[in-house]
């Protein structure tokens, strides 16, 4: 493994962490800190900030750059979030599942090539860690609902591949 798959690598796992970061931040805007599985979002929230904010003295420390698009996921991570709790609290806990379904899944494969090659320890350990929580979001989505919500399967299949989508793209831009 190069260092060039190593950058978008890190440069990637930045851009899902502040995208989850506006997911949430539009989720709360809309259904406020009295909602439905408020606390629960909020919790969340505060802990893709930290891998965000991990990922982000990473990038510092090792001259990664950040992905081009992040004003575009900015926006559409805000978008989504707001969204899909407009269409209610489980369509938002069902977009907190899709997305960290996609996230572990990603995270998973990452981390298998890291272990394969013995390459960066440091950050086979952050991803690790990190997959950890996704695991635990999707797992609390689940459990507040989040198959409950309207048109639930076409809802979940389009948020995903929304993921695969912007991961593909923000490795490489």
């Amino acid at each position: 493994m190069n260092r060039d798959e190593l950058h978008r690598m890190i440069r990637v796992d930045q851009a899902g962490e502040f995208g989850a970061t506006r997911i949430y931040e539009g989720q709360l805007a809309v259904m406020g800190d009295r909602g439905p599985h408020s606390a629960e979002i909020r919790h969340m929230a505060e802990q893709e900030e930290g891998h965000r904010a991990k990922f982000d003295a990473l990038m510092a420390r090792r001259g990664v750059r950040p992905t081009a698009l992040q004003p575009f996921w900015s926006a559409a991570g805000y978008a989504l979030g707001a969204g899909t709790a407009l269409l209610g609290p489980e369509a938002a806990m069902a977009c907190t599942a899709a997305v960290e379904e996609e996230i572990d899944r990603h995270y998973s494969e990452q981390l298998d090539r890291l272990v394969e090659s013995g390459e960066d320890p440091e950050l086979a350990e952050m991803i690790e860690d990190f997959r950890e929580d996704e695991r635990e979001h999707r797992d609390a989505a689940l459990a507040h609902g989040a198959e409950k919500a309207p048109a639930y399967p076409l809802l979940s299949g389009a948020i995903r591949l929304g993921c695969r989508i912007a991961i593909k793209v923000s490795e490489r831009l």
